[in-house]
């Protein structure tokens, strides 16, 4: 493939999982501005179907990633349907922001069976469509969480690490097949989700400050980083974790020396 094509998903197959709003929805439509045939899946039919809507060809459905047997579903029509699965890109997840000491069992096991359980779904789901076609690329989103923490993140971070496990063990059980695995490390992202974080001024400033580039990133940031991982380019690329975090993991130190 020459240079010029290394980005270009044209014919293929993409189902984003959690493509009805933030992240999965930017990806979503990156995707398709490359070329890529798209479903849009997530918990939420009308948010999906509506972000289907704005792009050429693209279908939509309905998808709770808790549900293994809907996951493999899901999964196996589009590559019935389309005739071949070629990327899956998960975003989802949730967060309970509570200290350990106050966590409740229901709240522990709510986090999970998104965050943890739920991508493990849809990587065996996806791992047997495209082991079989022997070809594909997976990437599931993990966080700057799996590396570091702050009070009250305990559960979720746990679930972002594992999902950095997770992925490298699906790289090795998958690569002989032809099929890469990454993960994506997101810092702070202006989404829906973290508007609670955003109302508050100190908050917002807070993580703003945390990265490098003293600022959050915008969900279209994690579309060149994602679109990255599942074509040509990073084909050589498979079982790691790139962080778009803004250098967040990057510089530890809060006090600038003298002299600098």
């Amino acid at each position: 493939m020459s240079q010029n094509g290394l980005f270009d998903l044209s014919g293929k197959t993409a189902a984003v999982i959690g493509g009805g709003s933030g992240i999965g929805e930017a990806i979503a439509i990156g995707a398709a501005n490359q070329g890529a045939c798209v479903i849009v899946l997530d918990a939420n039919a009308p948010a999906a179907q509506a972000v289907a809507a704005r792009i050429p060809g693209a279908d939509a459905a309905t998808l709770d990633i808790r549900d293994a047997a809907a996951v493999n579903a899901a999964l196996d029509a589009i590559a019935r349907g389309r005739g071949r699965l070629d990327i899956v890109i998960c975003t989802p997840s949730i967060n309970v922001r509570t200290p350990i000491l106050r966590y409740t069992s229901e709240e522990f096991d709510r986090v999970v069976a998104v965050n943890l359980k739920g991508s493990f779904n849809v990587l065996q789901a996806a791992g047997r469509v495209m082991t079989a076609q022997r070809s594909g690329s997976i990437v599931i989103f993990s966080s700057i969480r799996s590396q570091v923490v702050e009070p009250g993140q305990s559960v979720y971070a746990m679930t972002k690490a594992g999902i950095v496990q997770l992925v490298r063990a699906g790289a090795a059980e998958f690569g002989p097949f032809g099929v890469r695995v990454n993960a994506i490390g997101p810092g702070v992202v202006e989404t829906p989700l973290t508007a609670p974080i955003k109302a508050n001024a100190d908050w917002y400033q807070a993580y703003a400050n945390k990265s490098v580039l003293k600022r959050w990133a915008r969900a279209e940031e994690m579309v060149g980083p994602t679109l990255f991982l599942v074509s040509d380019a990073a084909s050589y690329v498979t079982g790691t974790i790139l962080f778009a975090d803004g250098g967040w993991t990057a510089a530890d130190g809060r006090f600038t020396p003298p002299g600098m």
